[in-house]
């Protein structure tokens, strides 16, 4: 059951530990639908696909995480944003991943960071199929299953497998996303488009991908698992280099050894 703690000094464990029941609660929800199949799908204009399963585990996260910390502040997909009376704030993806959901394709899962004064210092990400588990916590490394993971040793681009996402606006966005798409095919040993950034960051993390890109993502997509690829030893940037913020139009997150390769790529 979760308890209500004090906001003075904000414990990384004690948030961690209230995530994770959140996101164990709603990948509950979410595979019971899953596995029945049944639930109601609705069509967000430029915005993909939204199920009741998506509404139900959003709620149920909310309510849990208000309960321990009715002062922080609230940005999720499905919801309006709930502003805080402190620097604490929640950024939460009930369903990352929903037209895989819907389609019957099993890579979605739960995504819940913290964020305190404008940083994110905790993130969980949970896939209810799988019953994995991913967290992080500023500073304190990254783990899957209580297992501490790292980022690859990877060191030739022609020798990474490689992940991106596409957008869902079919505007010159996505010429240009094809277009790097082919770029990158040619320069790694191979390209994966599993349809979940929360996933593929996570997977960056544990070293099954060696780099992540996409354009044009939330920050509900990427808080959780920029985290996790730092804390497991990896480089996330814009495609310019630069440092990657939550609200970036750009996403590139590396095991930081084939990291000057890719952005060399992406210019292209």
């Amino acid at each position: 059951m979760a308890k209500k703690v004090s906001l003075k000094t904000p414990k990384l464990t004690e948030m961690r530990d209230v995530a994770l029941e959140a996101a164990w609660k709603a990948g509950k929800i979410l595979r019971k639908y899953y596995l029945e199949g049944r639930f109601h799908v609705a069509e967000k204009p430029g915005a993909g696909l939204v199920t009741n399963a998506d509404l139900e585990a959003e709620a149920q996260t909310v309510k849990i995480l208000k309960k321990s910390y009715p002062q922080f502040g609230f940005l999720t997909e499905e919801a309006q944003p709930q502003l805080a009376s402190c620097p604490g704030r929640w950024i939460i993806d009930p369903l990352d991943g929903t037209t895989n959901f819907v389609h019957g394709f099993p890579m979605f899962c739960v995504s819940i960071a913290a964020e305190w004064d404008g940083e994110v210092v905790v993130g969980v990400i949970y896939h209810p199929i799988l019953k994995d588990t991913y967290v992080a916590m500023k500073g304190k490394g990254a783990f899957l299953n209580n297992k501490k993971i790292h980022v690859s040793d990877t060191q030739r681009i022609d020798e990474a497998l490689l992940t991106t996402g596409f957008t869902y606006n079919k505007d010159k966005s996505l010429k240009q996303e094809m277009n790097a798409f082919e770029t990158l095919s040619a320069a790694a040993r191979a390209v994966r488009r599993p349809g979940s950034a929360a996933l593929d960051l996570a997977f960056t993390a544990c070293g099954v991908f060696d780099g992540f890109w996409e354009r044009n993502l939330s920050p509900w997509d990427v808080a959780a698992g920029s985290l996790l690829v730092q804390e497991a030893g990896g480089k996330i940037t814009n495609f310019s280099g630069n440092s990657f913020e939550l609200h970036s139009a750009e996403i590139l997150a590396t095991n930081g050894k084939i990291h000057s390769h890719l952005l060399k790529e992406l210019k292209k």
